[in-house]
């Protein structure tokens, strides 16, 4: 059967548009279900560092949100790498101070992020700086969850802390984590102990070494 022209160019323009509607949103959702991103934290004292590691196409997912990749504006921008244009980005920047951070007793932790120039293979390094000592803090990753509820990201912790893991997700983006004491900057009970029964053996050597001497004089 020979359709006239006019029929089949209709036929491929429905069969074109039909494509062009299914791949862009196969391709929206195909990120969010992948392996989660993942967020190293460690304490040191009153500081909390963290760095937040998702994947490339969550970061090209990110900066297309903020506008990251917008035209260039100068000669000079038409040759930077995506991952320069996410590193040179006060958008980004502002996006991550905003969706990650540390508070304590209800306070929040001064935040401070790293340049982000290697951002592919870091990711991007925060450091918080909190009132007191570090033992009780609410770590919140909400980067990505506000663009698809499927993303997720696995909090691990560095320093002992409990729980020593945790998912985030879109519903639940904050984890209270309690990090050891002694690890964090405190004062750890091992040294001492180990001390005291070094001592004790010291004394128990001289006692018993001063109490043969007297046996063999008696």
């Amino acid at each position: 059967m020979t359709f006239p022209l006019s029929a089949r160019r209709l036929c491929v323009l429905l069969i074109t548009a039909a494509c062009a509607a299914l791949v862009p949103a196969h391709a929206a959702v195909a990120h969010p279900f992948g392996p989660p991103s993942t967020a190293k934290v460690g304490a040191d004292g009153n500081r909390v560092t963290l760095a937040w590691l998702p994947a490339e196409d969550d970061w090209v997912a990110l900066g297309r949100s903020v506008g990251a990749f917008e035209a260039p504006t100068t000669a000079a921008d038409t040759s930077l790498t995506g991952e320069q244009k996410l590193a040179r980005s006060t958008a980004v920047r502002d996006y991550l101070l905003a969706h990650v951070g540390v508070t304590q007793a209800g306070r929040p932790c001064a935040a401070e992020l790293a340049p982000l120039e290697r951002l592919l293979a870091e990711g991007a390094r925060f450091s918080f700086e909190c009132p007191e000592r570090v033992v009780d803090v609410d770590v919140r990753v909400g980067a990505l969850a506000d663009l698809h509820e499927a993303y997720r990201t696995m909090l691990t912790a560095e320093t002992p802390a409990e729980p020593a893991k945790a998912l985030l997700t879109a519903e639940a983006d904050t984890r209270r984590l309690r990090f050891d004491p002694s690890a964090t900057g405190g004062t750890s009970l091992v040294a001492p102990a180990v001390a005291l029964v070094a001592v004790l053996g010291v004394l128990a050597a001289l006692l018993l070494r001063r109490r043969r001497y007297s046996d063999v004089r008696a």
